[in-house]
């Protein structure tokens, strides 16, 4: 259990870093055109990564989709990944990408984080019919209130329609509805996956997430800004950090972690990200500015994950 909890914290300093490296590739590239570049990072990867596993499958590993269930399970199985790429790559990435260039890399991830365990721990309660104990209810009220803080330093204003940066505001309160519909597909695909890795469900993602990308970036015309910063070392180091740590390895401890873990444990982790953003962004003067209520906020955050994971058996 140590294990599962010390990779939830790998993974959500690569996700919390990420913020600030899409925020420094945006001086040179669109959203569509640094998202694409991921993921066609990331497929590459999970592609060498699945050749390699599938020299070492067990026999029992080994898919069997000759009879009518297998095949149900087969359709219901590409329906959830399908979702999963359109939600938690495709939508999500563009739609978080598209805030960070209009008000930053702080607020969208704490919008994100603020927002997501709420979500997931809702749609879990209906889907998987996890149950919400008093521990759990007490930590996500308590956690909310210090992601408040951290998101509004107290200044509610801020997230009012009149501000200047209202689109970018809407778009960070998008991102977090996106990754709770990608959470809940993954998880269901895991039900269909007939003895699939996670590594394998992962690839498949990543490759659809290319395809809509490629779509994507045609329609809009970015695909010429991103052949003309293909070589840019800035915007191929960017994208390495974000294909390779943020992708390959932080969906995988996610995905990892929810076959382990209930839905709203392991969302709990997301409540510590803008913290480690908020430090990052202090550190490479991404002009975001960290107050006394920023800092506080994020202890009553640390205090709520501890509240919400502290017995075994809610696990």
């Amino acid at each position: 259990m140590l294990l599962i909890y010390a990779l939830l914290f790998v993974m959500i300093f690569f996700w919390g870093f990420s913020f600030i490296i899409v925020d420094i590739a945006l001086e040179f590239v669109t959203p569509l055109s640094i998202a694409f570049y991921r993921l066609i990072l990331a497929s590459i990867t999970m592609i060498l990564i699945d050749l390699y596993l599938s020299r070492k499958k067990s026999d029992k590993e080994t898919l069997t989709i000759g009879n009518t269930i297998n095949k149900d399970s087969e359709r219901n199985y590409w329906l959830c990944i399908v979702l999963a790429s359109l939600a938690g790559v495709s939508l999500y990435l563009f739609v978080i990408y598209s805030a960070i260039s209009l008000i930053g890399p702080s607020l969208p991830v704490l919008t994100d984080c603020l927002i997501n365990p709420i979500l997931i721990t809702i749609l879990s309660l209906f889907i998987f019919k996890e149950k919400l104990t008093i521990n759990k209810g007490v930590g996500f009220i308590v956690a909310s209130f210090g992601a408040f803080l951290l998101i509004t330093g107290g200044n509610i204003g801020i997230l009012q329609p009149t501000s200047p940066n209202f689109l970018g505001y809407i778009l960070a309160l998008l991102a977090p509805l996106m990754w709770s519909f990608y959470a809940i597909a993954i998880k269901k695909a895991s039900q269909f996956s007939n003895n699939r890795s996670d590594f394998h469900n992962l690839r498949n993602i990543s490759i659809l997430g290319c395809l809509e990308f490629i779509i994507l970036n045609l329609i809009t015309g970015d695909f010429n800004i991103f052949l003309s910063n293909l070589l840019n070392p800035i915007v191929f180091l960017c994208a390495l950090y974000l294909g390779l740590g943020a992708f390959v390895i932080g969906y995988y401890i996610w995905n990892y972690s929810l076959k382990k873990l209930r839905s709203s444990s392991v969302a709990s982790f997301l409540y510590l990200q803008p913290f480690i953003t908020l430090i990052f962004s202090f550190i490479f003067q991404r002009y975001d500015v960290i107050g006394i209520w920023n800092i506080i906020g994020s202890f009553i955050v640390i205090l709520a994950m501890i509240v919400i994971n502290y017995k075994k058996q809610e696990l």
